[in-house]
């Protein structure tokens, strides 16, 4: 894996603000040939720079404008437990993310719904099913006040690196 460079980092600040940008546009924004550029993203790609792309969804038009995060307990932390608690949550199709946790809970879970009515069928059906869970909480978001898809220093930290 390779250092990032200041065109690399331009590039990865441009791709996640708008990962629809085209290479003739991009390439113009960070100084390169299109070709260039094209083979500069293959590279962060190859190497795990970039992960994927994907479009970021209106949740609320299409009617799921509950946030729910769920803190699990398990009854047990034996590798047995975790395993089948792991892969029977990755089945929930509500489930949008799970997180092994370190401290009291075992795992944060986040759930979109589209209401309190739909969350209480998504936990009869999908979340009380679960394996070896113990304790289940519940607590609905607000409202949303800050969502990123990684933390703006990241790339600082990278650009700090590359100049040296």
């Amino acid at each position: 894996m390779h250092d990032l460079d200041r065109i690399d980092i331009a590039l990865l600040r441009e791709v996640a603000g708008n990962a629809r940008v085209s290479h003739v546009e991009l390439a113009d924004r960070v100084g390169l040939s299109s070709t260039a550029c094209s083979r500069r993203l293959a590279t962060l790609e190859e190497e795990g720079f970039i992960a994927g792309y994907h479009a970021a969804l209106g949740l609320h038009a299409l009617g799921l404008g509950t946030t729910v995060i769920v803190r699990i307990t398990l009854e047990s932390q034996s590798e047995d437990a975790l395993q089948a608690f792991e892969a029977a949550v990755a089945k929930c199709p509500s489930v949008v993310r799970c997180l092994l946790m370190s401290g009291s809970d075992d795992y944060l879970v986040t759930i979109l719904a589209r209401g309190i009515e739909d969350f209480e069928q998504i936990h009869k059906t999908q979340l009380s099913r679960l394996p070896k869970v113990a304790r289940i909480h519940s607590s609905f978001a607000i409202r949303n006040v800050v969502e990123r898809p990684f933390p703006p220093t990241a790339l600082a930290e990278s650009a700090k690196r590359s100049k040296r």
